[in-house]
């Protein structure tokens, strides 16, 4: 029997037109940026290109849909004392919040721009997550390292979310203390930053 092979849903990666462009800068920045390029074996040209699609994708909206960094320290301890009960408050609660975020970010509320903005949302807040496609079947991977609890937390909120959109569709899990797969069939043709 011949498997399918998995691919990574990646962004686009049709060929952008760039623009050169200069920008004076105080030399203690221009030090810093150097020496972190360094440190990432990225060139600095890389490195100002990350820096400025986070902020375009996420860190401009952040503080007008009232985003504040939390220590994961914090998010640690209060996943340790939550149970099912609050585990359900708290997808009741940021559920219209994902909603209005989508919709303020991406100007519409679908399943594709959903994706995406949590995407953008994890990228930001430094969480590892893929998104891997094997034949009809995605995997959505999520690594957060904050324990059991918040585990059960993003096996529902996104059982929640696909649900809104996929009532009928099958979704499967695979969680650990640290890591959820979320597995559903949504085509080969299926990318969430085609919209």
């Amino acid at each position: 029997m011949k498997s399918t092979p998995t691919n990574r849903q990646s962004h686009p990666t049709k060929k952008e037109t760039t623009r050169s462009i200069t920008y004076r800068l105080p030399s203690k920045i221009v030090e810093e940026l150097e020496t972190e390029a360094m440190h990432k074996n990225i060139s600095q040209n890389v490195l100002v290109k990350q820096i400025l699609e986070k902020y375009v994708n996420w860190d401009r909206f952040s503080d007008k849909i009232g985003m504040i960094p939390i220590p994961k320290g914090i998010l640690d301890s209060l996943g340790a004392e939550m149970d099912g009960e609050d585990i359900n408050e708290i997808i009741k609660t940021v559920l219209p919040i994902i909603k209005d975020t989508v919709l303020f970010m991406k100007g519409k509320y679908d399943l594709k721009r959903c994706i995406e903005t949590l995407e953008d949302y994890m990228r930001a807040s430094g969480m590892k997550s893929d998104h891997r496609v094997e034949g009809e079947f995605h995997h959505f991977i999520i690594q957060h390292e904050l324990g059991m609890n918040w585990s059960f937390f993003t096996e529902q909120l996104l059982k929640e979310i696909f649900n809104q959109f996929l009532p009928n569709k099958n979704i499967k899990f695979q969680t650990t203390k640290n890591t959820v797969i979320t597995t559903i069939e949504l085509g080969s043709d299926f990318s969430e930053h085609g919209y």
